[in-house]
């Protein structure tokens, strides 16, 4: 699978093996927004969205899906891999996303409740002064 473009900092549009493209959303976890029509940039929405697009060029892009694959939106919902890089977990960990619990999708929380725990201690990111 290809990467076609990063929409935001948990939000990736790919190009399945099979030709078709998805918008992936990234489980597990929840990053600050960039500017839309109707509301400004969060705090930090920019940063995450370079993060994201960085780790994603460190290797061959993988998804893993959970329970659910598609949220209400019809998003395909996946943990997402750049190489050996978990990205989901590397943008907790470098505090340029929040953990969030979304049953019944919770196979990898524990890992990632984890790095967010570290993030807070390091005082990265979101958890700065």
């Amino acid at each position: 699978m290809t990467l076609l473009s990063v929409v935001d900092g948990d939000t990736i549009w790919v190009r399945m093996p099979d030709g078709s493209a998805e918008k992936v959303r990234y489980i597990g976890i929840d990053a600050p927004e960039t500017a839309h029509a109707d509301a400004p940039a969060e705090y930090l929405g920019q940063e995450a969205t370079a993060h994201n697009a960085k780790l994603l060029a460190s290797g061959p892009l993988g998804l893993e899906t959970d329970l659910d694959e598609r949220d209400d939106y019809g998003r395909l919902l996946a943990y997402v891999w750049a190489g050996d890089t978990f990205v989901n977990e590397r943008l907790v960990l470098d505090g340029l996303a929040r953990v969030h619990n979304y049953p019944p999708n919770l196979t990898r929380q524990s890992l990632l409740w984890e790095a967010q725990d570290k993030a807070r201690v390091a005082r990265v990111g979101l958890w700065a002064d």
